[in-house]
């Protein structure tokens, strides 16, 4: 067509020049471009750091979700961003329920901590800092009464949580009490208490507890014996030796990369409660004293959903989750489908609640592909449009929906050379594998 006389000459230019032409079309970017992850669908380049995002407004929190089918270039994307923040300095920590992030740990020059029966290393998920409850001291001349300390509290919530999944139901008033009086009893000596301490207070506890109860011995006895029996599950036959005792010498968490290898227990029947107890020894380090300086982790729950499969512990996940600020701490949660945030049971209201109160605390969610039924699943959950909810359905590998706060971005991770290596888990599927498909300059991650 011929150019209408008087108009300028027509001009040609990318798609990312062009869009100055719609400002209003393409969303701002996040101000977070010091760890660059790929790029949006306008071509920009796409930058986030939990932190630098909390620090400019972006969110509210620094929590993450992850979500995404196997072979979409989850788990890529996951181990690349650990490896990101470390180069900046971060410290990441990391949940491996299936032993795949063991290429990371070497890269960083660290060795996994490898955590079965017959390992030898042991973590005592009670070991947690004496801390005072606020507005009081645990035990002051002249005071009115003992408070409880916030060691106490933090470990009764652990406690509460691991035993409530593994009873499948809620921990009825006598229960609870026997618990707390049996870790009262033996708290107060020169090293932390440990599971093995609390299933013997409770099958055999003092004269001092149960009158503070208001029973005798034989009644506390009864009141706790079925919650120790299942406590007595962490500590003994199959699965003894990994939480029965104080925390192994050099099983610290002062290096800028850690990863728990959880694989030899990755088919018991109770990883959710074993994750829950690792989680609780990570925890218990981030803990810091009155006026230090926290340190900004990155803390990865790989397979998540084992947590979240009982509710007993996937409401302590959601505490946790809360206290991710005071930590200076970004939880990010690794599950395929988004029908895992419900939890398990049948579609009651608790779970439901459950899975949009975790949310709530997770601003950012990344979604890679998910399968269509799915897709309708995460737009009510996620809050997505109609337009999001179909790309859900469809996105290629390597490509996520991210949502940062009200924001919403289509992201196509890119991977490095050195990262294609660590984020290889499909070596076992191919004849040669060092026919590594692909090139840094485009997505070639592989994924479980």
């Amino acid at each position: 067509m011929a150019r209408r006389k008087g108009l300028p000459p027509p001009h040609r230019g990318t798609t990312s020049e062009l869009r100055a032409l719609y400002p209003f079309a393409v969303t701002a970017p996040l101000g977070a471009l010091s760890c660059y992850l790929g790029q949006d669908s306008s071509g920009a380049a796409f930058g986030f750091d939990p932190w630098e995002c909390y620090a400019n407004g972006s969110v509210t929190n620094p929590n993450m979700v992850v979500l995404g089918q196997i072979g979409k270039g989850k788990s890529a994307f996951v181990k690349s961003l650990m490896w990101r923040q470390y180069l900046m300095g971060r410290r990441c920590w990391a949940l491996d329920p299936k032993g795949e992030y063991g290429a990371l740990a070497a890269a960083a020059g660290t060795t996994p901590l490898k955590l079965g029966p017959g390992l030898g290393l042991r973590l005592n998920p009670l070991d947690v800092a004496q801390q005072d409850a606020v507005g009081g001291s645990r035990r002051g001349v002249g005071a009115p009464a003992p408070v409880v300390s916030a060691a106490h509290q933090r470990r009764t919530e652990l406690l509460g949580a691991l035993l409530e999944s593994s009873l499948g139901r809620s921990l009825q008033p006598a229960e609870r009490a026997a618990t707390d009086v049996a870790l009262a009893a033996v708290e107060g000596g020169p090293l932390p208490p440990t599971l093995p301490e609390v299933v013997a207070a409770l099958l055999e506890p003092a004269a001092s507890a149960a009158v503070a109860l208001g029973t005798d011995v034989a009644g506390l006895r009864h009141d706790g014996r079925n919650v120790a029996l299942e406590l007595r599950r962490l500590v003994h036959g199959d699965l003894a030796g990994m939480f029965d005792g104080q925390s192994s010498r050099g099983a610290g968490l002062g290096t800028g990369m850690v990863v728990l290898d959880l694989s030899r227990v990755y088919a018991s029947p109770a990883l959710g409660l074993l994750m829950t107890c690792a989680l609780c020894w990570f925890q218990n380090s981030l803990v810091v004293g009155p006026g230090a300086q926290a340190t900004k982790r990155l803390v990865v729950l790989d397979e998540a959903w084992a947590v979240l499969a009982h509710l007993g512990t996937a409401r302590w996940l959601q505490a946790m989750f809360k206290l991710s600020r005071a930590y200076g701490v970004s939880n990010v949660a690794v599950v395929h489908r988004v029908s895992d945030l419900r939890a398990a049971g049948e579609g009651g209201s608790r779970q439901e609640r459950l899975a949009e109160g975790l949310l709530a605390d997770t601003e950012t969610r990344v979604v890679f592909a998910q399968e269509a039924t799915e897709a309708s699943r995460a737009a009510e959950l996620l809050g997505l449009s109609a337009t999001e909810r179909s790309l859900v359905a469809r996105l290629p590998r390597g490509t996520a929906l991210w949502r940062v706060g009200a924001r919403s971005y289509l992201v196509r991770h890119r991977l490095s050379e050195r990262e294609l290596s660590l984020a290889d888990t499909d070596a076992a599927m191919r004849a040669d594998p060092s026919q590594f498909p692909g090139s840094g300059a485009e997505f070639s991650g592989t994924e479980e």
